[in-house]
Parts: C-alpha cells; structure tokens; sequence
C-alpha cells in the first residue's frame, strides 16, 4: 500500500467532506484537482533551469509527465495538478501542453517561459526575474532533480519510442487526443484496487476542498 498523502481539513469544511464521503457522493464524479498554474510554471521552470535556461518542449512535457507518474506512484497524488492525455509522441499534461502551444500567453506562463523558438525549444525568459518554487515542498522538488537526473540526458525522440510509447497507459490515439485517468495511470504503475480506491477518494476530498475554499483564497 503506498503512503496517501492527507488533505487540509478544517471546521465546517471537514463536515461537508465527511457527509459528501458517507453519502456515497464521490462515487458519481470523476473529479480533477484544480489547476494550479502558478506551480506548475514553477515545476517547468526548474526543469529549464536544470537543462540550462532552454529545452525541446516535447521533452519539457515528457518530463513533467514523468514527474506526476512517479509522484502518483508514491503519494497518491500528482505534482503539477495537470490532467493527463494520450497524444502521438506519448502521455502528455495537457494544460501545460497548452499553455506553451496557445499563441496568447497567459499572465503567469508568460511572464516566465518563452513562446517555442526555433526547432520548437522554449526558454527561460531572460527580461524576467527567476521565478520562486515556494508553491512546491522539498520532497516535490527532490523529486523534479531525480526525474532530471534520470531522464534528462536522454534524447527527445529517445525518450518518446523507448519509454513514453512503452507505458501501460498510453494508447494510440492516431492524431488526436485519448483522456488518461489517474485510475488508468495507477492500475498501469501495479497498484491494487483498494489501494487506487484509497488514492481517489482522498484527491476527490482535495479537490472538494479546493472548491469550497477557493473563493476565501
């Protein structure tokens, strides 16, 4: 049984989630974690950094993939807080996939990743100041270095016919796009059923409580 991380809960919010979870309601929505893009640039800027300002961003994506695989494998829960998708060259987060192919920046993105230049390389952006990681813990940001270490010297294309078209969870999706469930990714990595039950109800409770706090946030 892999650790599961535990959710902030708190007076009447924790009494909301416990009635939600005693009813049964869980079970009829397949909830995703609310986008945290402010991480998620932090988690992409510090894989830049680690490559040295400037990366292919397939390999960008690859990457950040890997990361949420393995963070789901260990605690449950994803680090970018991205969903997940089958493309051609493999499993992809899409939301980050979009924020770099998207021709409008948005404010955060933009503000510290380049548009794709050249061979479709993005970059650090050097008329900004480096970007914090204070969203991200020591252990999430151990883990950025390992999955760098890892993978990082590997060639793109390397990358993408020798791992990502090897995992379980990825499908084909002959030029289009095939949603990866956390369920998918956590039946793929070998966990059993109780403990994928376990994982999923505890990111439903976080991304209930996600919903209830974010207009006080």
């Amino acid at each position: 049984m892999c650790q599961v991380l535990k959710v902030y809960k708190s007076g009447a919010v924790s009494v909301f989630l416990h009635r939600l979870s005693t009813n049964g309601c869980y079970s009829l929505v397949d909830m995703q974690l609310r986008f945290d893009e402010v991480k998620a640039t932090q988690i992409a800027c510090m894989f830049l950094r680690l490559r040295g300002g400037r990366m292919h961003y397939i390999k960008l994506i690859k990457l950040l993939y890997l990361l949420d695989r393995e963070a789901l494998d260990r605690w449950g829960i994803p680090v970018t807080t991205d969903h997940f998708a089958s493309m051609d060259h493999g499993p992809i987060v899409s939301r980050i996939f979009n924020l770099i192919t998207d021709d409008k920046p948005t404010p955060v993105w933009g503000k510290y990743v380049s548009a794709p230049l050249g061979d479709h390389e993005i970059e650090l952006r050097k008329d900004s100041v480096p970007i914090s990681t204070d969203r991200l813990s020591v252990a999430e940001e151990n883990l950025v270095r390992e999955i760098f270490e890892q993978f990082g010297h590997r060639n793109r294309w390397d990358l993408i016919n020798n791992h990502m078209h090897k995992l379980p969870e990825w499908r084909d999706p002959e030029g289009s796009s095939i949603p990866i469930h956390i369920r998918q990714v956590l039946m793929a990595l070998g966990h059993n059923r109780d403990d994928i039950a376990a994982i999923l109800r505890e990111l439903r409770t976080e991304t209930v409580s996600q919903q209830i706090l974010s207009p006080a946030i």
